[in-house]
């Protein structure tokens, strides 16, 4: 699959996750992860709901979250923060 960074995913990555090399080199891992076996139960892997239910999203740390959306044969990234901030 082609992973595919929307433009509010890169303006988020690099406001909140950048700053923070620990969980830069976590959410690196966790895409890995996702992308050999997105089913993976350290994912949390889960569809969203109402305003989202179009999005889904998997953890990255505890309160950390990538919200994502499957189009075609590409994985476009949408946003990425805490749970307060991205949902």
């Amino acid at each position: 699959m082609i992973v595919e960074r929307h433009k509010q995913f890169l303006k988020n990555y690099h406001k909140r996750i950048i700053p923070h090399p620990t969980i830069d080199h976590k959410f690196e891992e966790r895409l890995k992860l996702f992308l050999l076996d997105p089913k993976n139960p350290i994912l949390k892997d889960h569809q969203l709901t109402a305003k989202k239910k179009a999005f889904r999203s998997f953890s990255v740390t505890g309160d950390i979250r990538v919200v994502y959306k499957i189009e075609g044969n590409s994985i476009r990234l949408y946003d990425i923060g805490t749970h307060n901030q991205v949902y």
